[in-house]
């Protein structure tokens, strides 16, 4: 496939270096690549991902297929056979239908080696018998080379923050699904809905989509204690308690606590004065809006925890002061499954609600 494409990358360096003369973008892909970042919590129980039942044949769909996003369209004119994804996730949609990239981005936290992998990644690749991946090196910035020496037939970027350059530089190499607003902001169905379409398999992820609700669901009944509650995202730095870093209900680590059951207090949704950021900043001098929050969701462990309530702001937070945290150790892949997807949601869904049902018990204590 891509008969049409017949240069190779240099032939996209001279444009790419005028691009980057005139913009001088030389920090935004550091800044871009590979999100918002969550961090790791304990080893998960391996669960084996809900596999996408059987759907309409590949030869069903009408090509070409026409994708919008927020930075331009993807026209695929065929059946893609060779699939390549960058930065965040979207290489576990792909594998999640069974379809193995050509290449996709080494993951840039929350792995435990040297491999770029995730543990979920690495159990559907063995599942799949791949024992050698084509992994991109690529966390200080995109490897456009390394990209189009993969010679792909369309790259997918659904859950990911590159730039508009970004984007006119990949699409000179195939068609790019990028994210349908705004950076870091891809819910995880809308992640498996434009990239199982960039693949020619909508019908297949919609069918991935509901058996992974349906496991979810499932796992949902055992801790009934979890519905209803307030919670807040917070990330707390041990060496600056005077910033409070909150991720807003459009971040997919948020929208998933909306799934399972939570939702935001209205005093941390009246501060969001930009309906397209994932994250705001407060200062601890605002703390009260952290008030009504029966549960708080962060990247920590109990030695952070212990600073905060030893903290004379901090520490008057209800939440902080009886113990209704959930914090995600960096150290373990939790952290990383905070941005979700159909394989991170199976692998670590035990682990981390019980974690928050652990939080929601000590709200009546």
């Amino acid at each position: 496939m891509n008969t049409a494409r017949k240069f190779t990358f240099k032939t996209l360096l001279v444009p790419f270096a005028l691009t980057l003369a005139l913009v001088g973008c030389g920090n935004n892909n550091t800044a871009s690549n590979n999100a918002a970042s969550p961090e790791p919590s304990a080893s998960a129980a391996a669960t084996t991902a809900p596999a996408a039942t059987e759907a309409p044949a590949a030869d069903a769909v009408q090509y070409p297929i026409t994708i919008k996003s927020a930075l331009g369209e993807a026209v695929i004119e065929s059946k893609p056979e060779r699939v390549v994804t960058i930065q965040w996730a979207n290489h576990d949609i792909a594998l999640a239908l069974g379809v193995v990239p050509v290449g996709f981005s080494a993951a840039n936290f929350g792995v435990q080696d040297d491999s770029g992998l995730l543990p979920w990644t690495k159990e559907k690749l063995d599942e799949l018998g791949v024992t050698d991946p084509n992994v991109f090196q690529d966390t200080d910035g995109l490897d456009f080379e390394a990209i189009s020496d993969a010679d792909p037939d369309v790259i997918l970027a659904a859950y990911s923050g590159i730039t508009q350059e970004d984007y006119d530089t990949l699409s000179e190499i195939a068609p790019v699904v990028a994210y349908p607003t705004s950076p870091w902001t891809t819910t995880w169905r809308e992640q498996v809905l434009l990239n199982a379409e960039g693949m020619g398999m909508k019908a297949e992820g919609e069918q991935l989509i509901k058996d992974t609700e349906d496991m979810v669901k499932e796992k949902l009944s055992q801790y009934p204690q979890i519905a209803g509650k307030k919670v807040v995202w917070v990330n707390f730095s041990a060496e600056d308690l005077s910033q409070l870093h909150i991720y807003t209900p459009i971040d997919s680590r948020v929208s998933f606590l909306y799934e399972l059951g939570m939702e935001y207090p209205e005093s941390i949704t009246s501060q969001i004065t930009d309906p397209t950021s994932y994250s705001l900043n407060l200062s601890a001098e605002n703390v009260e809006a952290l008030y009504d929050a029966d549960i708080i969701v962060g990247y920590g462990n109990d030695e952070l925890l212990k600073a905060l309530q030893a903290d004379s702001l901090l520490g008057k937070i209800p939440a902080i002061e009886r113990g209704s945290v959930a914090f995600i150790d960096s150290d373990t892949p939790l952290v990383a499954a905070g941005t979700p997807n159909p394989l991170s949601i199976a692998y670590t869904i035990d682990e981390y609600l019980a974690l928050i049902g652990g939080a929601a018990d000590k709200i009546n204590e």
